[in-house]
């Protein structure tokens, strides 16, 4: 089974599905697409189904004329002349239908991984997809998750899912007999790295690290993804790759963290945490440039590292270093709030029925993603003080997020111009900061691009 998968992947002859068309699930099923496969995504949104399928993109990273080159209808030319055959090498469609995992060969699990109410992860969505993979499994099969997790939720969630004796039982040939992985399917870990809004690093050519319950599953699984990704790198366990994710991703928290409270001492030693930071970088060994700014936002820097502290957290372990980031991240918007009250305060204003225009409520520059936004925080503590707030973004026409429902200014000058303070959340390459810079009454930077 194993020569027969690798050889169905090499030859590109494979069919392979995506659950979750995110910005995870979509710009890899369009990257297996462009590699040759033909993949289905599936999805249980009827609205962005039917988007994909009218080949309009709703991420910013996959453009629609994109999304086109692999969905249109190559022909063969060959049939009865009414119905001629699709040509399976460039065809990518998507549906809710669960049941055409049945014929596919690999699936790639991109569902969201957030936490609950708690703290707490919530792998819901995960095993939600595997029992549906679990009714469909067929020999020879290919499943491997990206969706981002704590360490051992491959081996200790999914595979006992997949092992279960009724597997197989949506394709009509139910089978008592548990499935073995690396003999009669193969799973593996391999989690997403995508950064949207980035150019240069993509999801063809950002390494791609991956670990197989068994080495017959790693195989299987850099097969599959070797033939779409420039670079593969193999570790010894799905618990490894799952750990490298958080890993990276803590890594960023912690020296952000870190860069946040740097910002909190020079405003008490009266010096610039730019400046500084700025002469850091010059030394050409041991130092990454971090920078200071509202808060963490995506959802993966805020996330990642509470799916590691939880799980360090079961084998009774505190995780300081996280913990402590985490605290001073969570704590930015607050401090920039406190920031605009004393720069009203200081115009002889108060922050209650003052006019606060946030300038950007994506979580970074040029994306329209706005998954745990500092800048709905500030937004909602402005609001609980008083202020009369209104927002603009070139990217969010419009939101409705922590209890809140709010429409883009349409005259961004008119806006800056009426405005008590505006405030610099997120640094949109559109905007012209000069002209900001001379129309603004007051302006409060978190970006420092003033």
């Amino acid at each position: 089974m194993l020569t027969d998968a690798i050889a169905k992947f090499t030859s590109r002859q494979a069919h392979v599905a995506v659950i979750g068309l995110g910005y995870v699930g979509l710009p890899l099923a369009v990257i297996l697409a462009e590699a040759g496969y033909r993949v289905t995504g599936i999805d249980l949104d009827k609205t962005k189904v039917a988007a994909i399928n009218q080949g309009e993109s709703y991420i910013e990273d996959v453009p629609s004329v994109r999304l086109r080159k692999v969905i249109r209808d190559r022909r063969l030319g060959i049939g009865d002349g009414d119905s001629p055959i699709p040509d399976p090498q460039s065809l990518l469609s998507a549906t809710t239908d669960f049941s055409v995992l049945a014929e596919c060969d690999a699936v790639s699990i991109c569902v969201p991984t957030p936490l609950n109410k708690t703290g707490d992860p919530d792998i819901a969505y995960i095993v939600a997809a595997s029992e549906q993979i679990a009714r469909y499994l067929h020999p020879g099969m290919v499943v491997v998750l990206e969706s981002t997790t704590y360490p051992g939720t491959t081996t200790e969630v999914v595979l006992p899912i997949l092992e279960r004796g009724d597997w197989g039982v949506g394709t009509g040939e139910r089978n008592f007999q548990s499935p073995i992985p690396g003999h009669d399917f193969f799973l593996a870990f391999s989690p997403e790295r995508v950064d949207p809004g980035r150019t240069d690093w993509t999801t063809r050519n950002t390494p791609k690290v991956i670990g197989g319950v068994t080495p017959a599953c790693l195989q299987a699984a850099s097969a599959y993804y070797g033939s779409a990704m420039e670079t593969l790198i193999p570790v010894s366990s799905p618990e490894a790759a799952e750990l490298t994710k958080l890993f990276e991703n803590t890594f960023r928290s912690v020296n952000i963290g870190l860069a946040n409270e740097l910002q909190l001492m020079c405003d008490k030693l009266g010096l610039d945490a730019w400046e500084v930071i700025d002469a850091a970088a010059t030394k050409p060994f041991g130092f990454m440039k971090f920078t200071p700014g509202p808060g963490l936002g995506g959802h993966c820097i805020p996330i990642d590292p509470e799916y590691l502290s939880w799980k360090m957290r079961t084998l009774r372990y505190k995780t300081r270093f996280i913990e402590l980031a985490s605290e001073i991240n969570t704590d930015m918007p607050r401090y920039w709030v406190q920031k605009v009250q004393d720069a009203l305060n200081e115009a002889g204003k108060s922050v209650k029925g003052s006019r606060v225009l946030v300038l950007g409520v994506a979580y970074k520059k040029n994306v329209s993603d706005m998954r745990e936004s500092p800048a709905l925080d500030i937004i909602h503590l402005l609001e609980e003080k008083g202020a009369l707030v209104e927002y603009h973004d070139p990217h969010v026409p419009s939101f409705a997020a922590d209890g809140m429902r709010k429409q883009c200014v349409a005259d961004l000058d008119a806006a800056i111009g009426t405005a008590d303070c505006v405030v610099v959340a997120t640094d949109h390459s559109a905007y012209d900061w000069v002209e900001i810079g001379s129309l603004a009454r007051l302006v409060v930077d978190t970006r420092h691009v003033l």
